[in-house]
């Protein structure tokens, strides 16, 4: 199934004052159309993956949005758009993160061109799911 991918490097702000660059995978994949995940490269062996809704994402990058483990707000340059957006990830360990908006509004876009809002789950067999389910 079709997918889109785009890499950037973003910031993590490790404190206000001590900001450090990560490269960052955004994925999206049509088998799965209601989440994109971000793969964040570390000095480790691999990476660490986050997988959270593509709603979320979009909303995020114009207005806070989010609870729990993933919560994203836009972040306003001097013309009054947002011009990147923050991302914070938590759960045991928290994560602060600033991506530029601008080339994720693309890829998003290009996503709702594989698979436009309110038409992601259109081909599931609901009949079979329940059947499979009551099996």
């Amino acid at each position: 199934m079709p997918q889109s991918h785009l890499s950037l490097q973003v910031t993590q702000w490790v404190t206000d004052e001590l900001a450090l660059a990560l490269d960052c995978d955004f994925g999206y994949d049509s088998d799965d159309p209601l989440a994109v995940s971000l793969d964040f490269a570390t000095d480790g062996t691999r990476s660490v993956r986050w997988v959270f809704a593509r709603s979320l994402l979009a909303e995020g990058m114009t207005a806070r949005t989010g609870e729990g483990d993933v919560a994203l707000w836009p972040v306003h340059g001097e013309g009054g758009d947002p011009d990147a957006f923050q991302v914070l990830l938590g759960g045991a360990r928290r994560a602060l993160v600033e991506i530029d908006a601008g080339p994720v509004a693309e890829w998003l876009a290009d996503t709702c061109a594989l698979v436009p809002p309110g038409t992601e789950l259109d081909g599931v067999d609901w009949d079979a799911l329940v059947a499979e389910l009551t099996e």
